[in-house]
């Protein structure tokens, strides 16, 4: 069976983890700051069951503007999204910051949820706020994305969306098996009795119970004691899958989010990176040689310094190289996807 990752984006209060929560009877909000302000701060995960029977997570991203980094995170590993957006509502800016990531990380098997269809004032302002969102994911890689009204609380349209991320499947590609493991570490905890857990994507290889791993950029070395994926134990995990591995040898205290885990001895640290910048049309000002950045990719994030090649200035929608200074070493792969 497929390894599917499916992650919600959207802009702040229009019912993405809601609508997590009527699609899979989970809460994926755990922290009680988050249940007290009633919105999300960090990345929740929930097993999710399609109607075929077919087994796929959810990644449910932040969608306040103040954590963004959260979002980019999650977003990094995910093969369909689900773009929410309040009927009552319609877009709003996080919904176009969204929308511009996973645009830049070329996601394009999506699907739009409007939420909150039950609150909408007619059905003709239904059909202007699916004009107005066609128009919005015109000329980006979520352009035809199917539009479809949902209630979390009514149940309006659940099934519907099941039956779409299910056709969706059939155009997704597996995950690729190089046979060298990458796990972007996007959460770290401890358990008593079990010791330091990491959470996070894998891709380009599996991971085996007892198989000893390097946690680059720090270079630790440590042994999987366990792994669990949908909430289950497993032996092997395999890439596309959401992946929990409990560590020996390591203290929760030295793993950060943003390592990646991965087998040793073939994957060095960089801080200069060769890059091709596509810089978006709606900026207001070009980017200049040697302007300060912060670089993302993967669950890392650092300063940078960008240093445009052959030419001083790159202009809103024009796309250009240049060589990134990083200021913290970072696990990088010819290929891999980032967003400045």
């Amino acid at each position: 069976m497929k390894r599917l990752i499916i992650g919600t984006a959207g802009h702040i209060d229009h019912g993405k983890t809601t609508l997590v929560k009527a699609l899979t009877g989970l809460e994926t909000d755990r922290l009680k700051e988050e249940k007290q302000r009633g919105i999300s701060i960090e990345l929740g995960f929930a097993p999710f069951v399609l109607p075929s029977g077919q087994k796929a997570a959810i990644v449910d991203m932040p969608g306040h503007e103040r954590f963004i980094r959260h979002m980019l995170a999650g977003a990094f590993g995910i093969d369909i999204v689900i773009l929410t957006i309040a009927a009552d509502e319609g877009i709003m800016p996080q919904t176009r910051e969204h929308l511009a990531i996973l645009d830049l990380l070329g996601v394009e098997a999506a699907v739009v949820a409007l939420t909150k269809a039950d609150l909408a004032e007619s059905e003709e302002w239904l059909e202007l706020v699916m004009a107005d969102v066609s128009e919005t994911l015109d000329g980006t890689t979520l352009a035809n994305a199917p539009i479809i009204p949902v209630s979390a609380k009514t149940g309006m349209g659940l099934d519907a969306l099941k039956l779409e991320l299910e056709h969706m499947l059939s155009s997704v590609d597996p995950r690729r098996d190089i046979g060298r493991p990458r796990l972007p570490v996007d959460r770290v905890f401890s358990v008593s009795g079990f010791g330091t857990v990491v959470t996070g994507t894998l891709t380009d290889g599996c991971l085996t119970v007892g198989q000893e791993i390097e946690l680059l950029p720090a270079g630790l070395k440590a042994r999987i004691r366990g792994l669990q994926t949908h909430k289950h134990k497993v032996e092997r995990a395999m890439p596309g899958s959401r992946v929990a591995v409990n560590l020996s040898g390591v203290n929760r205290a030295n793993v950060e989010r943003g390592a990646v885990v991965t087998t040793p001895d073939w994957l060095r640290p960089t801080v200069l990176v060769d890059v091709q910048i596509r810089y978006l049309q709606d900026m207001t000002q070009p980017l200049r040689h040697n302007a300060q950045v912060k670089l993302f990719s993967g669950a890392a994030e650092s300063l940078a310094r960008v240093r445009l090649l052959g030419q001083e200035v790159l202009p809103p929608g024009e796309r250009g190289w240049a060589q990134l200074r990083l200021r913290a070493p970072m696990a990088l792969v010819k290929g891999d996807r980032f967003v400045l």
